[in-house]
C-alpha cells in the first residue's frame, strides 16, 4: 500500500508537468511561463516552492527535539515574506524579464553585473539545493526499503524530466500542485494530533487504535562506589566508564558505563557475533567478529553482549539503558553490542512521562490552546532524544542515544538549540558566541527570504506589478498558516514517541506512521513532491542564470532564443547531477539547519545590491558587482570554516577558525560595507548607458 500510494503521487506529478509543458515553447515560454500564470495559482505556487523539505520535514524534527528554539525557524522564514511584499515584489516584476540579474542591471547594463548575478544564483541554488536532495532520500529511505542514495538519485532524475521538458510552466503548476497538497496533509495530521491528545510514554497506544507504543528502555537499580558502580545481577559486569559535560545543560556530567551481559542467542544475527567463553571460538550459523558465547545445561544458547547505560541519580542510583552505533577499529558497525537486523535496530525514542495532575495518565481530545498550554505546564515532562559521540580506548567511535527529561516550560521556552543564557561552569566567550549565532542566523532567514533566486524569477510568472503584489500576499497567508500548524506537528512527534534518534528529519513521517499506514504513505508521498516542487524552482533559476546570464559573457556575442532554451535544458540536467552527488555527502545533517547557509548566502550576496539599486542614487555598478562577490566569498568561507564543517573534516569543532555556524552576522553587514564604499568611490566612473524600457 505505501508503495503504491508514493508510486501515485510520482505519477501525478510527471502528469501534471507533461500536460503542462506543451506551454513552454519560445525562451518566454521555458523561462518565465510568457508572464501569463494567474495570480492566485502563482500565490499557491510561491507557497509550494518556499516550503520546502527543510520546512515540512526539517522546522517539525527540530521542534520536536528542540522545542520553541525549533519553531524560530518559522518565524524567521515567514517574517522575511515582509520585505518580499512591501519592498521587492513590484520592483522586481517591472525591472526585470528572465533572471535576478535582469533587475539588477536595468539600470546600468553592464556586463560584469550580469556575470555577478548569475554566478550568484548558481551558488544559492546549489546551498539550498543539498538539504533538498538530503530529506529526498531520508524519505524514500524508509517509505521503499531503498538506501538513502536511491532516494535522492530518484529525486534528481524526476525534476530533470521535469524542468529540462517543461521549464518554468511545468514548474509552476507542480508547485502550485504541492502547495494545496502539503497545506491539506498538514491541516490533516494537526486535526488527527489533536484528536488523540497527549498521554503518558508508561501508557502507550495500543497499535490497534493506530499508535506507535514508546520502547520502554530498561533500568537496573545500581550501587556506587566512588566512580565505579556495580549492578547486583550475577550475569551483568561493568567494563567501561565515560563522562561527558551534558551540552544541553551545562551543569552535569553524565556518565555512561558499558556493562557486559548475557542475551538469548536468536537467529536472525546477533547469534552471528559469538566466541566461546573459555577463548575457544565457536562458529554459529552466520558467526561473525569476537565475543563470547555460553550454552545452559538445558541446550540454550546465550550470547554475551557489550553495551552502554546511563547513571541515573536523580532518584536512588540506577543504570537506564541507552541506544548505542559503535564502529569498530576494523570497520564494523555494531547496534547496541552486536550486528544490526530486523529484530536488532535502533528504535524510536521520545514521549512525554508527565502529565499536569488534572490530567491523570491521558488529557483525552484538546483544542489548539489547550495542547499548547500542556506543553508549556511546568508539571510535563517531556522526554527528547539526545546523543553524544566518544571514542575509547580501543578504538571504537561510539554514539550514545538517550532520552533527556525536560520540563514542559523549559521545552517551550528559548535555549534548548540556542542557549542564550549563561551556564554553570560555561565561559562566558561561549554565551556571547551561542548569542551570536542566534542572532546570524535570525538575520540570515529574515533577510535572506526576498534574496532566493527561485523565489524572485516567480515575480516574471505574472502579467502585471499589481498581480506580483497580490500573489505575495497569498503567499504570505499560505505560508502563515503552514508554519502556525508545524508547532502542532513537532509537539505531535514528540508526544507519539515516534522519534529517530538518529535523525530529526523523519518525525512528521513517523508522526503520521503513528496514525497508521496509508496517513504514512500519504504524508510521505507528499512530502516528497515538496522536494520536488522546490527542487525544480532551483534548478529553473540555475537554469535561467546560467543560460541567459554567464553564457552572453562566454559567448560574447548574441545567442539566439533556442540556444538558450537547449542551453537551458542541459543545464538543468547538469546541475540535477550536481545536486545529486551533494544530497548524497550532505546525508546526515538537519535539513533546516543545511537551509538556513543557503538563506545565509542569498542575504550576503543578494540583498545589498537589490535594496540599494532601488533606495540609492549612488549605487554604481561596480559597487554591485563588488558587494555580490564578496558576499558570495565571505559566508561561502565562514561557512567552510565554522565548527560544524571542521567537525566534518575530521577535526576538532572548538579549534575552527570561525567559532559560530552561522555567517550572516558577519557576511551580510560586509556586503552592505563594501557596496558603499565602492560605489562611493566609483562615483566619477562613468557608468554605462541605462537600458531602454
Amino acid at each position: 500500500m505505501t508503495v503504491v500510494v508514493f508510486l501515485v503521487f510520482v505519477a501525478l506529478v510527471l502528469a501534471v508537468s507533461s500536460y503542462t509543458s506543451r506551454r513552454a515553447r519560445g525562451v518566454g515560454g521555458y523561462f518565465v511561463a510568457n508572464s501569463s500564470i494567474p495570480w492566485g495559482v502563482n500565490g499557491i505556487a510561491f507557497a509550494g516552492g518556499y516550503l520546502s523539505v527543510a520546512s515540512f520535514l526539517g522546522i517539525c524534527g527540530l521542534i520536536a527535539f528542540f522545542g520553541y528554539d525549533g519553531f524560530l525557524y518559522s518565524i524567521g522564514f515567514l517574517a522575511g515574506w515582509i520585505v518580499a511584499l512591501f519592498v521587492i515584489a513590484e520592483p522586481m516584476k517591472r525591472r526585470g524579464t528572465f533572471t535576478f540579474s535582469d533587475a539588477l542591471n536595468r539600470t546600468f547594463n553592464h556586463p560584469g553585473i550580469q556575470l555577478s548575478a548569475g554566478l550568484s544564483v548558481l551558488v544559492v541554488s546549489l546551498f539550498y539545493l543539498v538539504p533538498q536532495m538530503v530529506g529526498a532520500g531520508v524519505l524514500v529511505e524508509p517509505l521503499l526499503g531503498i538506501p538513502h542514495y536511491w532516494g535522492v538519485i530518484i529525486v534528481g532524475s524526476v525534476v530533470i524530466l521535469i524542468v529540462a521538458g517543461g521549464g518554468m510552466t511545468s514548474t509552476t503548476y507542480v508547485q502550485f500542485f504541492n502547495g494545496g497538497l502539503l497545506l491539506l496533509v498538514a491541516a490533516t495530521l494537526t486535526i488527527a494530533v489533536l484528536a488523540r491528545g497527549v498521554g503518558t510514554t508508561d501508557q502507550p497506544l495500543a497499535e490497534g487504535a493506530g499508535g506507535v507504543p514508546s520502547y520502554q528502555f530498561r533500568e537496573l537499580p545500581a550501587r556506587m562506589d566512588g566512580d565505579s558502580v556495580d549492578v547486583a545481577l550475577d550475569e551483568v559486569r561493568t567494563v567501561g566508564r565515560h563522562a561527558v559535560m551534558d551540552r544541553y545543560t551545562g551543569d552535569e556530567a553524565l556518565v555512561f558505563y558499558r556493562l557486559s551481559h548475557l542475551v538469548p542467542a536468536v537467529s536472525d544475527g546477533v547469534d552471528g557475533y559469538a566466541t566461546d567463553i573459555k577463548g575457544r571460538t565457536v562458529r554459529l550459523e552466520g558467526a561473525s567478529g569476537p565475543g563470547w558465547s555460553v550454552e545452559t545445561h538445558d541446550g540454550r544458547q546465550f550470547v554475551r553482549i557489550e553495551d552502554w547505560w546511563r547513571l541515573d541519580t536523580t532518584g536512588p542510583p540506577r543504570l537506564v539503558e541507552t541506544q548505542a552505533r559503535t564502529v569498530r577499529s576494523d570497520g564494523e558497525v555494531l547496534l547496541n553490542g552486536a550486528p544490526e537486523s530486523l529484530a536488532n535496530r535502533i528504535r524510536q525514542m521520545g514521549g512525554v512521562s508527565q502529565l499536569p495532575s488534572q490530567y491523570g495518565e491521558r488529557t483525552g481530545s484538546v483544542g489548539p490552546l489547550r495542547l499548547l498550554a500542556v506543553f508549556t505546564d511546568r508539571d510535563t515532562v517531556v522526554q527528547v532524544p539526545r546523543a553524544t559521540t566518544f571514542s575509547t580506548a580501543g578504538g571504537e567511535r561510539v554514539t550514545l542515544h538517550y532520552e533527556h527529561a525536560i520540563a514542559g516550560s523549559t521545552f517551550m521556552r528559548p535555549g534548548l538549540m540556542f542557549p542564550l543564557e549563561a551556564r554553570a561552569g560555561e565561559p562566558g566567550i561561549t554565551t556571547l558566541l551561542n548569542r551570536l549565532n542566534f542572532i546570524s542566523l535570525m538575520l540570515a532567514l529574515f533577510f535572506g527570504t526576498s534574496a532566493l533566486p527561485h523565489i524572485l524569477i516567480r515575480y516574471y510568472t505574472v502579467p502585471s506589478a499589481d498581480a506580483a503584489r497580490k500573489s505575495t500576499i497569498v503567499a504570505i497567508g499560505g505560508i502563515g498558516l503552514f508554519y502556525i500548524l508545524t508547532m502542532y506537528l513537532g509537539v505531535g512527534a514528540v508526544a507519539s514517541g515516534a522519534l529517530n534518534p538518529e535523525t530529526s528529519n523523519m518525525s512528521a513521517p513517523l508522526l503520521a506512521r503513528s496514525f497508521g499506514e496509508i496517513l504514512f504513505a500519504v504524508t510521505s508521498g507528499v512530502a516528497f513532491t515538496t522536494v520536488l516542487a522546490t527542487v525544480s524552482g532551483l534548478i529553473m533559476a540555475a537554469s535561467g542564470a546560467v543560460a541567459h546570464d554567464l553564457m552572453a559573457n562566454i559567448v560574447r556575442r548574441p545567442v539566439s532564443d533556442t540556444a538558450k532554451v537547449r542551453a537551458g535544458r542541459i543545464v538543468a540536467v547538469v546541475v540535477g547531477l550536481v545536486g545529486i552527488v551533494l544530497g548524497i555527502a550532505f546525508r546526515d545533517m538537519n535539513v533546516s539547519f543545511l537551509v538556513g547557509w543557503a538563506f545565509a548566502v542569498a542575504a550576503s550576496a543578494n540583498l545589498p545590491s537589490l535594496l540599494f539599486m532601488l533606495f540609492w542614487k549612488k549605487t554604481t555598478a561596480q559597487g554591485i558587482i563588488a558587494s555580490i562577490l564578496v558576499g558570495i566569498g565571505s559566508s561561502v568561507a565562514l561557512i567552510l570554516l565554522s565548527p560544524d564543517m571542521w567537525s566534518r573534516y575530521g577535526f576538532d569543532a572548538a579549534t575552527a577558525p570561525m567559532p559560530i555556524n552561522q555567517p550572516g552576522i558577519v557576511s551580510i553587514p560586509l556586503s552592505f560595507l563594501v557596496l558603499i564604499v565602492v560605489s562611493l568611490a566609483t562615483q566619477n566612473r562613468p557608468q554605462p548607458a541605462p537600458r531602454n524600457a
